[in-house]
Protein backbone atom coordinates (compact mmCIF):
# COMPACT_ATOMS: atom_id res chain seq x y z
CA UNK A 1 0.00 0.00 0.00
CA UNK A 2 1.22 3.48 -0.88
CA UNK A 3 -0.18 6.87 0.10
CA UNK A 4 -0.48 9.86 -2.21
CA UNK A 5 -1.34 13.46 -1.33
CA UNK A 6 -3.00 16.04 -3.49
CA UNK A 7 -4.92 19.28 -3.17
CA UNK A 8 -7.83 17.45 -4.76
CA UNK A 9 -8.78 13.83 -5.25
CA UNK A 10 -8.05 14.14 -8.97
CA UNK A 11 -4.56 15.40 -8.26
CA UNK A 12 -3.84 12.58 -5.78
CA UNK A 13 -5.10 10.04 -8.30
CA UNK A 14 -2.99 11.56 -11.07
CA UNK A 15 0.13 11.31 -8.90
CA UNK A 16 -0.67 7.71 -8.04
CA UNK A 17 -1.27 6.84 -11.68
CA UNK A 18 2.01 8.40 -12.79
CA UNK A 19 4.08 6.64 -10.13
CA UNK A 20 2.43 3.23 -10.34
CA UNK A 21 1.97 3.36 -14.13
CA UNK A 22 -1.63 2.21 -13.67
CA UNK A 23 -4.48 4.01 -15.41
CA UNK A 24 -6.65 6.04 -13.04
CA UNK A 25 -9.75 3.97 -13.83
CA UNK A 26 -7.88 0.82 -12.79
CA UNK A 27 -6.50 2.12 -9.50
CA UNK A 28 -7.73 0.42 -6.34
CA UNK A 29 -7.73 3.05 -3.62
CA UNK A 30 -9.42 4.44 -0.53
CA UNK A 31 -9.57 8.00 0.78
CA UNK A 32 -7.64 7.96 4.05
CA UNK A 33 -7.94 11.62 4.98
CA UNK A 34 -9.57 14.75 3.60
CA UNK A 35 -8.87 18.09 5.26
CA UNK A 36 -10.22 21.46 4.24
CA UNK A 37 -9.30 24.82 5.67
CA UNK A 38 -10.32 28.33 4.67
CA UNK A 39 -7.45 28.58 2.19
CA UNK A 40 -6.44 25.02 1.35
CA UNK A 41 -7.50 21.42 0.98
CA UNK A 42 -5.56 18.16 1.32
CA UNK A 43 -6.60 14.71 0.21
CA UNK A 44 -4.66 11.56 1.14
CA UNK A 45 -5.43 8.33 -0.67
CA UNK A 46 -4.12 4.81 -0.09
CA UNK A 47 -3.47 2.90 -3.30
CA UNK A 48 -3.45 -0.88 -3.12
CA UNK A 49 -1.63 -3.41 -5.27
CA UNK A 50 -2.80 -6.90 -6.16
CA UNK A 51 -0.53 -8.32 -3.43
CA UNK A 52 -2.52 -6.33 -0.84
CA UNK A 53 -5.75 -7.81 -2.15
CA UNK A 54 -4.34 -11.34 -2.15
CA UNK A 55 -3.03 -10.98 1.41
CA UNK A 56 -6.39 -9.68 2.62
CA UNK A 57 -8.26 -12.56 0.92
CA UNK A 58 -5.91 -15.19 2.34
CA UNK A 59 -6.12 -13.71 5.85
CA UNK A 60 -9.91 -13.65 5.62
CA UNK A 61 -10.05 -17.32 4.60
CA UNK A 62 -7.65 -18.36 7.36
CA UNK A 63 -9.79 -16.46 9.88
CA UNK A 64 -12.74 -18.60 8.76
CA UNK A 65 -10.82 -21.86 9.10
CA UNK A 66 -9.45 -20.78 12.47
CA UNK A 67 -12.97 -20.05 13.71
CA UNK A 68 -13.86 -23.63 12.77
CA UNK A 69 -10.89 -24.97 14.70
CA UNK A 70 -9.19 -26.19 11.53
CA UNK A 71 -5.52 -25.56 10.83
CA UNK A 72 -4.99 -24.44 7.25
CA UNK A 73 -2.70 -22.67 4.84
CA UNK A 74 -3.47 -20.76 1.65
CA UNK A 75 -1.47 -20.22 -1.51
CA UNK A 76 -2.51 -17.95 -4.37
CA UNK A 77 -1.86 -17.61 -8.08
CA UNK A 78 -3.04 -14.81 -10.32
CA UNK A 79 -3.98 -16.30 -13.68
CA UNK A 80 -6.19 -14.85 -16.44
CA UNK A 81 -7.16 -12.02 -14.08
CA UNK A 82 -8.55 -14.56 -11.61
CA UNK A 83 -7.26 -14.72 -8.03
CA UNK A 84 -6.96 -18.49 -7.53
CA UNK A 85 -6.59 -19.42 -3.86
CA UNK A 86 -5.82 -23.01 -2.86
CA UNK A 87 -6.51 -24.12 0.71
CA UNK A 88 -4.70 -27.01 2.37
CA UNK A 89 -6.05 -27.98 5.77
CA UNK A 90 -6.13 -30.68 8.42
CA UNK A 91 -9.73 -31.45 7.46
CA UNK A 92 -10.40 -30.72 3.80
CA UNK A 93 -13.71 -32.70 3.62
CA UNK A 94 -15.34 -30.42 6.22
CA UNK A 95 -14.27 -27.30 4.34
CA UNK A 96 -15.54 -28.73 1.05
CA UNK A 97 -18.87 -29.81 2.53
CA UNK A 98 -21.66 -31.79 0.88
CA UNK A 99 -21.59 -31.25 -2.88
CA UNK A 100 -19.04 -28.48 -2.33
CA UNK A 101 -21.54 -26.15 -0.63
CA UNK A 102 -19.25 -25.16 2.25
CA UNK A 103 -16.41 -24.41 -0.17
CA UNK A 104 -18.77 -22.33 -2.30
CA UNK A 105 -19.90 -20.39 0.79
CA UNK A 106 -16.27 -19.67 1.69
CA UNK A 107 -15.68 -18.50 -1.88
CA UNK A 108 -18.73 -16.21 -1.86
CA UNK A 109 -17.92 -14.73 1.55
CA UNK A 110 -14.33 -14.05 0.51
CA UNK A 111 -15.41 -12.26 -2.68
CA UNK A 112 -17.89 -10.17 -0.70
CA UNK A 113 -15.32 -9.27 1.97
CA UNK A 114 -12.75 -8.23 -0.64
CA UNK A 115 -15.32 -6.18 -2.55
CA UNK A 116 -16.39 -4.39 0.65
CA UNK A 117 -12.79 -3.67 1.63
CA UNK A 118 -11.48 -2.45 -1.71
CA UNK A 119 -14.75 -1.12 -3.22
CA UNK A 120 -14.26 -3.21 -6.34
CA UNK A 121 -15.27 -6.69 -7.43
CA UNK A 122 -12.56 -9.23 -8.17
CA UNK A 123 -12.84 -12.67 -9.70
CA UNK A 124 -11.79 -15.00 -6.90
CA UNK A 125 -11.74 -18.80 -7.08
CA UNK A 126 -11.15 -20.78 -3.89
CA UNK A 127 -10.28 -24.47 -4.27
CA UNK A 128 -9.32 -27.34 -1.99
CA UNK A 129 -7.27 -30.32 -3.12
CA UNK A 130 -8.30 -29.82 -6.75
CA UNK A 131 -12.01 -30.25 -5.94
CA UNK A 132 -13.15 -27.40 -8.19
CA UNK A 133 -11.01 -28.45 -11.16
CA UNK A 134 -12.39 -31.99 -10.92
CA UNK A 135 -15.95 -30.69 -10.72
CA UNK A 136 -15.38 -28.40 -13.72
CA UNK A 137 -14.28 -31.37 -15.83
CA UNK A 138 -17.38 -33.34 -14.84
CA UNK A 139 -19.65 -30.37 -15.60
CA UNK A 140 -18.07 -29.85 -19.03
CA UNK A 141 -18.48 -33.55 -19.85
CA UNK A 142 -22.11 -33.51 -18.68
CA UNK A 143 -22.87 -30.35 -20.66
CA UNK A 144 -21.48 -31.81 -23.89
CA UNK A 145 -23.46 -35.01 -23.42
CA UNK A 146 -26.69 -33.08 -22.89
CA UNK A 147 -25.91 -30.75 -25.82
CA UNK A 148 -25.61 -33.74 -28.13
CA UNK A 149 -29.06 -34.89 -27.00
CA UNK A 150 -30.44 -31.42 -27.65
CA UNK A 151 -28.92 -31.50 -31.13
CA UNK A 152 -30.73 -34.78 -31.83
CA UNK A 153 -34.10 -34.03 -30.21
CA UNK A 154 -34.18 -30.22 -30.70
CA UNK A 155 -35.70 -30.05 -27.20
CA UNK A 156 -34.16 -27.56 -24.76
CA UNK A 157 -32.67 -28.84 -21.50
CA UNK A 158 -32.36 -26.83 -18.27
CA UNK A 159 -29.62 -27.77 -15.81
CA UNK A 160 -29.79 -27.55 -12.03
CA UNK A 161 -29.03 -24.16 -10.42
CA UNK A 162 -25.32 -23.55 -9.96
CA UNK A 163 -22.94 -20.69 -9.03
CA UNK A 164 -21.55 -18.28 -11.61
CA UNK A 165 -18.15 -19.96 -12.02
CA UNK A 166 -19.80 -23.29 -12.82
CA UNK A 167 -22.29 -21.71 -15.22
CA UNK A 168 -19.35 -20.14 -17.03
CA UNK A 169 -17.81 -23.60 -17.46
CA UNK A 170 -21.02 -24.75 -19.19
CA UNK A 171 -21.08 -21.74 -21.52
CA UNK A 172 -17.42 -22.17 -22.45
CA UNK A 173 -17.68 -25.95 -22.89
CA UNK A 174 -20.48 -25.54 -25.42
CA UNK A 175 -18.98 -22.65 -27.30
CA UNK A 176 -18.46 -24.01 -30.81
CA UNK A 177 -21.26 -26.59 -30.71
CA UNK A 178 -23.25 -26.34 -33.92
CA UNK A 179 -26.91 -25.37 -33.50
CA UNK A 180 -26.48 -24.93 -29.73
CA UNK A 181 -27.17 -21.82 -27.66
CA UNK A 182 -26.74 -21.51 -23.88
CA UNK A 183 -28.41 -18.94 -21.67
CA UNK A 184 -28.60 -18.32 -17.93
CA UNK A 185 -31.88 -17.36 -16.30
CA UNK A 186 -33.10 -16.85 -12.77
CA UNK A 187 -31.89 -14.88 -9.77
CA UNK A 188 -29.25 -15.53 -7.13
CA UNK A 189 -28.87 -19.15 -6.07
CA UNK A 190 -31.73 -20.16 -8.41
CA UNK A 191 -29.88 -19.05 -11.56
CA UNK A 192 -29.48 -21.93 -14.02
CA UNK A 193 -28.31 -22.66 -17.55
CA UNK A 194 -30.63 -23.73 -20.36
CA UNK A 195 -29.23 -25.43 -23.47
CA UNK A 196 -31.24 -24.62 -26.59
CA UNK A 197 -31.32 -25.91 -30.16
CA UNK A 198 -31.14 -23.08 -32.72
CA UNK A 199 -31.70 -23.27 -36.45
CA UNK A 200 -28.32 -21.92 -37.54
CA UNK A 201 -26.01 -23.13 -40.26
CA UNK A 202 -22.74 -21.98 -38.72
CA UNK A 203 -21.20 -22.11 -35.26
CA UNK A 204 -20.97 -18.33 -35.10
CA UNK A 205 -24.75 -18.01 -35.46
CA UNK A 206 -25.30 -19.75 -32.12
CA UNK A 207 -24.71 -17.44 -29.17
CA UNK A 208 -23.60 -18.22 -25.65
CA UNK A 209 -24.44 -15.95 -22.73
CA UNK A 210 -21.53 -15.75 -20.31
CA UNK A 211 -22.17 -14.96 -16.63
CA UNK A 212 -20.50 -12.23 -14.65
CA UNK A 213 -19.21 -13.20 -11.22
Amino acid sequence: MKEFIGKTLDEALRKASEETEVEIDNLVYSIEEEKRTLFSKKVIIAVYEIDDIITYAEDYILAITDSLGIEASATTQLKDNIVRITIDSTNNPILIGKNGKTLQAINDLTKLAVANKFKRRFRILVDINGYKDSKYKKLAYQAKRIAREVQKTKVASTLDPMPADERRIIHNALHGFRNIKTESKGDGTHRQVTIYYVESNTVDDASHQDDEE
